[in-house]
């Protein structure tokens, strides 16, 4: 009969050989990848100490093709909780060490504990992935597992926030649980994400690529939008993932984080009333307008590299967190397109399934023209946009800077689709279209039968100008609740998000809605 003493002492040994994951050599050639392991990137993420392993003793079942020969104490994912500024998170990290972090039924098994756990007391999830993919030995108990672990992404979508950061191979349809995890980060030069390889791809269409060019960070964050974030190493990826925490509540029934700031409520910017040109043509950086009205001018931008003629983002406004929707001028004029458009209205419907107010800014032409776009579905990508807002029903807060022409003033966050406060500047052209061409509609016979047409086209745009081209004909009818100084922006968002903060609005009941997919 073993002692006491020798019960202990296996304990101890067997809490040592979960730690060595696939072995010192496979670990030396997970650091010469430049890769950290498992254990190590949750010791960057989590604050120090506080990770709680469980299923550290789990190893596989299976028997075929010399598996049960090869054990490894945890089956290749480390699985947990632990927090982030003391705050609870369930995490699973995936080992490349292990069967090239392959997943079995185990280990699927393992992921999907934590998710369980994670839904049941309201905290978020945050995977770490580095996988080769489906274990092949086990089959089809291996892609089993994959869906057991999709169905739980889904479960778990708008009710705790779910976070991936790939930092290695994520092909296949391992590909599909960060898809449909709110946001997704990825590592330049070392991580990957496609369905088919470049092998196959070879085979199937001839074409010639690689791993980065197929499915490289620059390739997600710049041309797909299928990631969010790009960091430099894994470090930074991690810091991302905690400061995309720090601006998320814990659940879809918590408030947001309310931060206490010394960036004063009352504060105002002279230079903001000088930002937007004479010239209505003239482009400007809209991130100017964002640094100096919201909290120490920091704002973390959520797929900077993607449509940039839209801006979405979070920061703070009088200490609490903020979902920011911004059109850039500098960028396509700020026109709304397929891209922009599917890129703010996810934004959108994230922020309002975890209660994050929405501040939007806007100064938007209209929706970009072209056969391209029609052709790629501009309508339906459109109306996703003008679905999310309608549908969210947290704190919609408004600033048009300049244009809002047509349909597009509609869609970003107007009065009529349930905009709280909408603000405008003095700059602010709220109209159908521009002067010129409702001139050119409007006045076309009138233009063609005068003595000097240019001069009466020019007399008539004035006149356009004069009488629509400004904020208060919509001020008139209610639709604009305020026209505000550029410099007063910020004092009047924050008294705007304090009056706001306790708002309720709800839909009607059904099973869901149908946004146009």
């Amino acid at each position: 009969m073993s002692t006491n003493a020798e019960r202990i002492e296996r304990l101890e040994l067997m809490r040592a050989e979960a730690q060595q994951g696939g072995g010192p050599v496979r670990v030396e050639r997970q650091h010469a990848w430049g890769k950290l392991t498992a254990r190590e990137r949750l010791e960057l993420l989590l604050d120090p100490g506080s990770f709680v392993e469980l299923d550290a003793f789990v190893t596989h079942r299976a028997s075929e093709f010399g598996l049960d020969r090869q054990h490894f104490l945890g089956d290749g994912v480390v699985t947990g909780h632990g927090t982030v500024d003391g705050r609870l998170v369930f995490v699973f990290s995936q080992d490349f060490t292990v069967f090239g972090g392959s997943l079995s039924e185990a280990y699927a098994e393992k992921i999907c504990k934590v998710m369980d756990l994670a839904m049941k007391v309201g905290a978020p999830v945050i995977g770490l992935n580095d996988s080769g993919g489906a274990r092949i030995q086990e089959g089809v108990a291996s892609l089993g597992g994959y869906a057991e672990i999709f169905l739980r992404n889904v479960m778990a979508s708008g009710v705790v926030p779910q976070i991936s950061v790939i930092m290695g191979p994520c092909a296949g349809g391992a590909v599909y649980s960060p898809a449909m995890t709110d946001f997704t980060i990825m590592v330049e030069g070392t991580s990957y994400m496609f369905v088919t390889g470049p092998n196959v791809v070879k085979a199937v269409t001839h074409e010639e690529v690689d791993s980065e060019a197929l499915g490289g960070a620059s390739v997600h964050t710049g041309r797909s939008g299928v990631a969010h974030l790009a960091a430099r190493d894994e470090g930074e990826a991690l810091e991302q993932a905690r400061r995309l925490l720090s601006h998320l509540p814990q659940n879809n029934l918590a408030d947001v984080p309310l931060v206490p700031t010394r960036d004063p409520a009352d504060r105002m910017d002279a230079d903001l009333d000088d930002v937007v040109p004479d010239d209505p043509l003239k482009p400007y950086d809209m991130h100017d307008v964002l640094r100096r009205v919201v909290d120490d001018g920091a704002f973390l931008e959520i797929q900077p590299e993607w449509a940039g003629n839209i801006i979405v983002g979070y920061a703070r406004i009088g200490g609490r967190s903020v979902g920011i929707v911004a059109q850039q001028p500098a960028h396509l004029a700020g026109a709304l397109d397929i891209d922009a458009s599917v890129k703010a209205a996810r934004f959108v419907r994230t922020c309002d399934a975890f209660n994050v107010p929405i501040v939007t800014f806007v100064d938007v032409p209209g929706f970009l023209p072209g056969v391209a776009q029609e052709h790629g579905g501009i309508i339906k990508h459109g109306a996703k946009l003008l679905y999310a807002y309608c549908e969210a029903t947290v704190p919609k807060v408004t600033v048009i800077t300049r244009k809002a022409y047509g349909g597009a003033y509609d869609v970003m966050s107007s009065k009529h689709i349930r905009g709280d406060l909408n603000f405008a500047w003095p700059t602010a052209e709220i109209a159908v279209m521009g002067a010129e061409g409702a001139v050119n509609i409007i006045f076309k016979d009138a233009i063609t039968d005068a003595e000097d047409p240019a001069a009466e086209r020019r007399r008539l745009v004035a006149e356009y100008e004069a009488e629509f081209s400004n904020p208060y004909v919509a001020a008139a009818r209610g639709y604009i609740d305020e026209v505000i100084l550029p410099r007063e922006t910020r004092p009047r968002l924050v008294r705007a998000l304090e009056i706001l903060a306790d708002k309720r609005d709800t839909n009607p009941r059904k099973k869901h809605g149908n946004i146009p997919l």
